[in-house]
C-alpha cells in the first residue's frame, strides 16, 4: 500500500494534465516514475503502442475529461463497471484505469527483466471499451475518512488481543517510519496537483492502515501458534484490507466525483 498503484498515478497526473495543471512531458515522467517506460497499445486510430504523451492528447481527443481509479481483487469489483472482458483484465492486473466522459478503460501489462535491485521494468496499457455506469462500491471521501479511522482502531484493538506482530513496536517503528517520509516529501507529491487537501489526507492515512496490515502479514503469526488463532487474525486484516483499497480508490477519484475536473 506504500507504493502508488500505477493506475493511481496515471489517473492522477491524467487528470491534472486533463485539467491544464501540468504539462504533458511533466505528467507523463510522474506516470512512469522509476520504469524504464510506458506504452499504450490498442488506442482507436493508432495501428501500433504509442508513448504515454501521445496517448494521453489522443484521449483527450476522444472525449475523455478525467480518469477514475479501480482496485478489484477476487470477490470485490472495486471500482470496476463492466464489461466482462474488460473486468477480467482489471482483476488479473488487479488495478485499472476508467475514462470519465468516453467509453475507454486502461490495464498495466507489468514485464520485468534483470537482477534483484536491477529490475527493467516496462509497462503496456491495454486500452479496452468499458460500460458507462457507476463504478463498483467506491466511498465518497467522508465515508472512506470515517471508514479509515474505524478500521485503524479496530484492527489495532483486534491484532493486540490475538498478540500478533503487527500491533506492537515493530508496527510502531514502521509508522514512525512512514510519517516521516511522508513529511520531508521524499521529493513526491503524494497525489497530483489540484486535487482537495481531504483526498490527500484519505490517501495517507489509507497507506498507513495498509502499512499497518502489511507488517502484521511480513513479521509472522506472533502468539497465534494454533490454526484457529492464526484465522483469526486473517478475518482481523482481510476487512481492514478492504477498507483501505476503498479509501485509495475514492481518494484518486475524488478529481472526477468532487467534480474538480475543468471542463
Amino acid at each position: 500500500m506504500l507504493v502508488e498503484p500505477r493506475s493511481g498515478l496515471l489517473a492522477a497526473w491524467g487528470n491534472a494534465l486533463l485539467a491544464g495543471l501540468v504539462s504533458p512531458d511533466g505528467a507523463a515522467l510522474a506516470i512512469v516514475g522509476e520504469d524504464a517506460v510506458h506504452r499504450v497499445e490498442g488506442l482507436p486510430g493508432e495501428a501500433g503502442p504509442v508513448g504515454l504523451t501521445l496517448a494521453l492528447g489522443r484521449l483527450r481527443g476522444l472525449g475523455v475529461t478525467g480518469f477514475r481509479v479501480a482496485l478489484p481483487v477476487p470477490g470485490h469489483p472495486l471500482g470496476l463497471s463492466g464489461p466482462p472482458d474488460f473486468n477480467a483484465r482489471a482483476l488479473e492486473a488487479e488495478e485499472a484505469v476508467v475514462a470519465y466522459g468516453a467509453p475507454y478503460g486502461l490495464v498495466p501489462e507489468v514485464s520485468e527483466a534483470g537482477p534483484e535491485g536491477d529490475l527493467h521494468v516496462e509497462v503496456v496499457w491495454r486500452v479496452l471499451p468499458v460500460r458507462e455506469a457507476p463504478p463498483a462500491d467506491v466511498p465518497s471521501l467522508g465515508e472512506a475518512e470515517r471508514e479509515l479511522a474505524e478500521a485503524l482502531r479496530d484492527a489495532t484493538a483486534v491484532l493486540a488481543r490475538l498478540d500478533v506482530a503487527g500491533s506492537g513496536p515493530v508496527a510502531e517503528a514502521a509508522v514512525d517510519a512512514y510519517r516521516a517520509r511522508v513529511e520531508r516529501g521524499d521529493g513526491r507529491e503524494v497525489l497530483a496537483p489540484g486535487y482537495p487537501p481531504r483526498a490527500v489526507r484519505v490517501l495517507e492515512m489509507a497507506q498507513r492502515v495498509g502499512l499497518l496490515v502489511s507488517v502484521a502479514y511480513e513479521n509472522g503469526h506472533g502468539g497465534a501458534v494454533s490454526a484457529s488463532e492464526i484465522a483469526a487474525r486473517g478475518e482481523a486484516l482481510r476487512p481492514v484490507e478492504r477498507v483501505a483499497r476503498r479509501a485509495v480508490v475514492a481518494a484518486y477519484n475524488a478529481y472526477v466525483e468532487g467534480g474538480e475536473v475543468r471542463r
